[in-house]
């Protein structure tokens, strides 16, 4: 079976061609998201990606079972249409994201919410293979997950389980673009980092990090952060300090809820790598007391950007098959 996996972002559009029995990618392709000339070009753009990743696999689209796509944030099940993508400009409540794809391309089209698409690729094919309670944690400009259990996607309400990026952790904390307060995604999120980058950059001129965004504290990324503290800025070293403290909490938060064998964290911000996962390990060794966590694997995701694109795909297959993949409430 030959499926596209589809992965709307924020910045860029990603496709990936997949062959379900073997799990191998044929083909992949990336353009410009270009959410500011609104739903319906992009969704134009959308399907010519699609066909020019099968055109560079050598097949014509109406070889594929069928395609799935990942939408950054809420959308209909059964309808296939967006409700709520905070992350991308113009209005996309109620947009027929999925008919559109349909009629435009002549197959299938299933939607699912990018973060589960991430985990659902990494517990199949990435670094959760063979484990038997998969959390997984997509840290890039929000924070999102999901939740897996035998191989298969916990689903919850609407398809709402797992929004790990909206964790209480501090109920008189920032304000979340969600409308809470303190969520984790206020503290470990891209943006976070650079916000708080931004404030202690202002207290300390001098430092080595600020050399490093050639004076402007606006071209901080989470990985300028990474690179000064390992230099040894004492700046860099404290907002990763902060940044782990509620991280680690986060976690270990779920792993005592779930117990799971296998947490996996990926997204831009993951790819700090030890910086990130060292701390995190040790806070969870230190909070978690009633869960064996030396049998908890915590590690960084293993498909890279594609992760989100192949679980869509997967996604995909699922429902063209007829196989209940998630675990319904």
């Amino acid at each position: 079976m030959i499926l596209a996996g589809v992965d709307l972002g924020g910045t860029k559009i990603a496709v990936t061609i997949l062959e379900h029995e073997s799990g191998c990618t044929l083909a992949r392709a990336a353009a410009p998201t270009d959410s500011h000339e609104g739903p319906e070009a992009v969704l134009r753009r959308m399907a010519t990606l699609v066909e020019r990743t099968c055109a560079d696999a050598g097949l014509a689209v109406a070889e594929l079972a069928a395609i799935g796509l990942g939408v950054p944030g809420v959308y209909d099940l059964k309808t296939g249409y967006t409700h709520f993508l905070p992350n991308l400009a113009g209005a996309w409540r109620n947009v027929p994201a999925g008919p559109f794809l349909q009629e435009a391309l002549g197959r299938p089209v299933w939607l699912i919410n990018d973060a589960r698409a991430f985990v659902l690729a990494e517990t199949l094919l990435g670094a959760g293979r063979g484990a038997q309670t998969v959390v997984g944690f997509t840290l890039g400009t929000g924070v999102g997950g999901g939740i897996a259990i035998n191989g298969r996607l916990f689903w919850g309400i609407d398809g709402t389980a797992g929004e790990i990026g909206h964790l209480t952790m501090d109920p008189d904390g920032p304000l979340c673009t969600c409308g809470n307060r303190g969520c984790l995604e206020t503290y470990a999120s891209g943006v976070a980092i650079h916000k708080l980058a931004v404030q202690r950059l202002a207290e300390a001129p001098d430092s080595l990090l600020l050399q490093l965004a050639d004076g402007d504290p606006a071209r901080v990324t989470p990985a300028l952060v990474g690179q000064a503290a390992a230099m040894g800025d004492a700046t860099a070293q404290s907002i990763l300090a902060h940044v782990t403290k509620y991280l680690g909490a986060g976690v270990a938060n779920m792993v005592t809820a779930l117990s799971p064998d296998c947490v996996i964290l990926g997204g831009s911000v993951a790819n700090l790598g030890e910086q990130l996962l060292a701390p995190v390990r040790a806070i969870v060794r230190e909070r978690c007391r009633a869960i064996p966590v030396d049998r908890v694997r915590i590690v960084q995701a293993a498909l890279g950007p594609d992760a989100g694109a192949i679980g869509a795909a997967l996604w995909a297959a699922e429902r063209a098959s007829g196989k209940e993949l998630f675990a319904m409430t």
